[in-house]
């Protein structure tokens, strides 16, 4: 993490709702000079600033949870870190971890295009860290660096950026199994599945979800996302009895209201009702597809309600509804 974290988010998120660094100042009322070095990275924003970026994108606070994560101190304690890695401290671990949090919650609200350059920008320092970290906190910071590359690599994927989202995938595989985070190796599996089934490839859909469902220590709100994702690549092959003992099999784990970790905030019921509203689609159930997938949207958190990752399920309800 560097003092261009916040500055790459902010500046990303402006340029995507096609605001200008002049009009951004003129809005908020800020020397354009000043504006210009805090969205290059020259001067970390105040906390005021912050503020009134943020409400200028409609971050709804997230960009300024961001500065917060990102702050001068914390910039400092990565800085000491890289100039000795084989020191990392606990501190270090929670910077980074903080920093990925909050950029997860900002892609809720401004989406993948916004946050994807911040995360991007980090992995080569992730990458020295993580090859030269030693002591007590070493794992701590690879499973940590783990996530980072497959949030990074789910990123890619959902900007079609196919082809580097399999290899951060692949890569986050390698540093959990090396930190002993068999979770976030089931995630970056079960996204590789994410990947095939925007490419249309269905068996590597189903190839990926059961490789994910059968990673030793997978949590189980992860399996049961898998055992959905699986059902999904059945269904889009017409294979309707594998479709549904999978989709069987999944609505009995999710009866049991498994809490996710951090890592894995959305998998709640919510999410799984609109997975399951996706099997029914592929199987040509539009009525069970569209009452399945309206629940679903209707109950997910205000703050995942515009996400643009909802927006291939809410494509999918108008098709079940026209259909019904």
């Amino acid at each position: 993490m560097t003092d261009r974290t916040f500055a790459e988010a902010a500046a990303q998120a402006l340029h995507e709702r096609g605001i200008s660094l002049r009009a951004a100042a003129r809005a908020m009322n800020y020397d354009p000079a000043y504006l210009s070095r805090t969205l290059t990275g020259k001067q970390l924003p105040s906390a005021q600033l912050a503020k009134s970026i943020d409400r200028l994108v409609g971050a709804e606070g997230k960009l300024v949870a961001l500065a917060a994560a990102t702050n001068e101190e914390s910039v400092a304690r990565v800085a000491r870190s890289m100039k000795n890695p084989s020191r990392i401290d606990a501190g270090t671990v929670k910077v980074f971890t903080d920093c990925l949090w909050a950029q997860r919650k900002l892609e809720d609200v401004i989406g993948p295009r916004s946050v994807l350059p911040a995360m991007r920008g980090q992995i080569g320092t992730i990458r020295e860290l993580a090859r030269n970290a030693r002591g007590k906190h070493r794992d701590a910071f690879l499973a940590t660096a783990a996530e980072w590359m497959q949030y990074t690599g789910w990123l890619h994927a959902a900007v079609r950026r196919d082809e580097r989202a399999i290899d951060l995938l692949s890569r986050a595989e390698e540093i959990a199994d090396e930190a002993g985070d068999p979770v976030t190796a089931a995630i970056a599996v079960s996204f590789k599945g994410y990947v095939a089934r925007q490419q249309g490839r269905s068996r590597g859909v189903v190839r990926n979800a059961m490789a994910a469902l059968h990673t030793p220590g997978s949590h189980p709100a992860q399996r049961c996302f898998d055992l959905l994702q699986a059902a999904q690549g059945h269904s889009s092959m017409n294979e309707k009895k594998e479709a549904l003992g999978l989709l069987e099999d999944a609505t009995t784990l999710i009866q049991k209201e498994i809490e996710p970790p951090r890592s894995l905030y959305w998998y709640k019921p919510p999410f799984f009702q609109m997975n399951i509203g996706m099997v029914y689609w592929e199987l040509g159930e539009n009525q069970m597809a569209a009452d399945f997938l309206s629940s679903g949207l209707g109950d997910l958190p205000e703050d995942q309600q515009g996400a643009e990752w909802t927006h291939e399920y809410r494509e999918v309800l108008s098709h079940a509804e026209r259909g019904r």
